[in-house]
């Protein structure tokens, strides 16, 4: 059901950061142009606090959920893997609220939409694996944990023919930026890639067993490349069909 000034309403997930670190107490955070995106595709954001229990409730009055990304791992036991590389990182409260939200918004089948962290963790619901450290896994990786502003290219990425995403961009190429020091190994099963980087690493995952199930690795809403707004377009109007 599309909420009521005909919108669609688009959930949000929030980062956290514990007491000390910005204040003396544990507080939420989202970068503007997460929600500025989907105001600009058409869609009305809501921020989604760290409540695992109350997922289900937040999934049934939202149209679309974005998983957004942050400075932060999944937890390798999550897809069957005990050893844990050193460079890990965990935020174990948003992990388990992220882990519900997509589970019960993939059972209702709404559109989901993951972005970096939030496109492996995509992989990891979908029945996927990650790559803990790509410098140590991919030989001759390129520098995926990106220096430069946000805004700014890092690689060029080739989108995949014959998939939704190239449906939705209409082009073989994108230039992104790149955040990240872990990639999706394997999407899962019934997962297709849609797109890689020049050294094979993974940068995009979809479903289609699902009316929107999107991850892509890069940051679609710095604008970086003038077809990054056709990826939230495309979510805001799958809640429309």
């Amino acid at each position: 059901m599309l909420s009521t000034d005909s919108r669609p309403l688009v959930g949000l997930t929030l980062d956290a950061e514990a007491p000390g670190h910005y204040s003396a107490y544990e507080w939420y955070a989202l970068r503007a142009n997460y929600a500025s995106a989907v105001i600009e595709a058409g869609g009305l954001p809501v921020a989604l606090p760290h409540a695992a229990l109350l997922a289900e409730s937040y999934i049934g009055k939202l149209d679309a959920l974005v998983v957004t990304g942050g400075a932060f791992d999944i937890d390798p036991s999550l897809y069957g893997v005990n050893a844990r590389h050193p460079t890990v990182s965990l935020k174990e409260n948003r992990t388990a609220a992220e882990l519900a939200l997509l589970r019960a918004a993939l059972e209702r089948n709404i559109p989901v939409l993951g972005i970096c962290g939030g496109e492996q963790l995509l992989a990891v619901v979908l029945g996927g694996a990650l790559i803990q450290h790509i410098p140590d896994e991919v030989p001759n990786a390129l520098a995926h944990e990106q220096k430069t502003p946000h805004h700014l290219p890092c690689h060029e990425v080739t989108i995949l023919a014959g998939t939704r995403l190239h449906e939705i961009v209409g082009v073989e190429r994108m230039q992104v930026n790149s955040s990240h020091h872990q990639a999706v190994a394997n999407p899962g099963p019934h997962a297709h890639i849609s797109a890689r980087a020049p050294d094979g690493v993974i940068e995009a995952i979809e479903d289609p067993r699902f009316r929107f199930c999107l991850g892509v690795q890069w940051h679609p809403e710095f604008g970086t490349d003038p077809k990054d707004p056709y990826i939230f377009k495309a979510l805001v109007d799958a809640c429309r069909k």
